[in-house]
């Protein structure tokens, strides 16, 4: 059942939802605030079964990664928010 809901999270949802101009395809349109709240939630998500499922190590590895990509993403993270696409 987790694997599922993982699929359907990581996955299905940024597929079907995302904002014009940030993605090629478009399936449902949605503000870039819900684009940004999606890759927030994956994030977390990620983060946390780390935490539950993983070696101590492996978690703080998933959760540097987790910190580098929020840092990278900063720039696309503005621009989405601010309501521009390209």
């Amino acid at each position: 059942m987790a694997a599922v809901a993982a699929v359907v999270l990581l996955i299905g949802l940024p597929t079907v939802f995302a904002t014009p101009g940030d993605e090629k395809q478009v399936i449902v349109p949605v503000p870039g605030a819900v684009t940004v709240g999606l890759v927030l939630l994956q994030l977390a998500a990620a983060v946390a079964a780390a935490w539950v499922a993983w070696p101590v190590w492996a978690a703080v590895a998933v959760t540097g990664l987790a910190a580098i990509c929020l840092w990278t993403e900063r720039a696309r993270r503005r621009r989405l928010l601010r309501g521009g696409t390209a």
